[in-house]
């Protein structure tokens, strides 16, 4: 039975944020904690934040209602540090903290996953596995914190990586990863319900580290008992395509301009595709598409023979290299046509 746990999970983890929103939309406008609009966003009006706490709630409840005792700990340190980016990122929401007070809080909630034994067996070596472990968490929670810059982008990207990984932990018989993995899709499909375009909320820094956080967990939790590590390095990292991609694409374009990768600015993949003429929502709609497609080649990975898997995995990364010079031609494209209009 305890394999069939994420289908309550998904269940309660979706009713408690779908219901939480709200009251986090009304508590957001009462603190005034808003995104007001400028230059560098999209949306053209105050929106309330805090829908972080919508989803974290979700998580949490989902959790704690069901958890068996014998994960208590390691789900018991994943909602400590979750709890932490919930907090830091409500307060940068409210008072703009910078990332540096960020990634601190980030490496902290590394720390207490890895306390309770979650962390990445790689290399055998406790100090280099412990490092790459805080790696992976700090880059994973900060590209989804880059990732949200349009309506309904991270929640739903989020939702189907959730997904795939609840599957793909169901097929591996890994109760703890498909009952986050559920806890998570369905707080995530919860807030979507308020949050695709045109949004009436938006999560802010509170819930996309959050959001990061545990699919940087999920990620690290995932195991194969069949597959070779030569090639289930590479599920993770393709389920995750879209956010893994897109804080690439920003980091790189941001030295190669001598700019911070801090600063905000319309250079991810969501601008560049409606600098093309596309609308946010057929933006949306062709993220989602990628996000299913290179979860289904993570999927693929996971279950083919290893030759084929690994030719699949390649594959995959060859598509992801290709739409990175494809993106970096569209941001070269669009910087000539405003310098040729001012």
């Amino acid at each position: 039975m305890d394999s069939l746990l994420f289908v309550p999970i998904l269940v309660v983890g979706f009713a408690a944020s779908l219901g939480l929103t709200p009251l986090s939309r009304a508590l957001a406008l009462r603190l005034g904690v808003v995104d007001k609009p400028n230059q560098r966003k999209i949306h053209k009006d105050h929106k309330p934040l805090m829908g972080g706490l919508a989803i974290f709630g979700g998580l949490a409840i989902a959790i704690l209602l069901f958890t068996p005792p014998h994960y208590m700990l390691e789900f018991g340190a994943f909602l400590i540090g979750a709890a932490l980016l919930a907090i830091v990122g409500l307060i940068d929401d409210r008072y703009e903290l910078g990332i540096k007070a960020k990634m601190i809080a980030q490496v902290a909630a590394g720390l207490i996953v890895v306390a309770a034994g979650i962390h990445i067996q790689l290399f055998n070596l406790p100090v280099l596995d412990i490092l790459l472990t805080l790696f992976w968490i700090v880059a994973l929670t900060n590209a989804l914190n880059f990732l949200d810059n349009m309506d309904g982008l991270t929640s739903g990207l989020s939702a189907i990586a959730a997904g795939w990984f609840t599957l793909i932990a169901f097929n591996e018989g890994l109760t703890l990863v498909s009952a986050l993995a559920a806890a998570l899709a369905g707080s995530a499909i919860g807030f979507l319900v308020y949050n695709f375009s045109p949004a009436a909320i938006f999560m802010g820094d509170m819930g996309s580290m959050v959001l990061g956080f545990t699919l940087a967990i999920l990620g690290i939790k995932l195991e194969f008992g069949q597959q070779p590590l030569g090639v289930t390095w590479m599920v993770p990292i393709l389920v995750l395509a879209l956010p893994v991609f897109d804080i690439h694409l920003v980091v790189i374009t941001r030295l190669l301009e001598g700019r911070s990768p801090g600063q905000a600015g319309k250079d991810h993949t969501s601008h560049r595709l409606m600098s093309l003429g596309l609308s946010q929502r057929w933006t949306l709609l062709v993220l989602y598409s990628a996000c299913l497609f290179f979860v289904a080649m993570g999927v693929a990975v996971s279950v083919f023979p290893f030759n084929l898997a690994l030719l699949t995995g390649a594959i995959g990364l060859a598509l992801l290299g290709a739409a990175f010079i494809f993106m970096m031609f569209v941001r070269r494209k669009y910087q000539l046509q405003s310098a040729k209009s001012s």
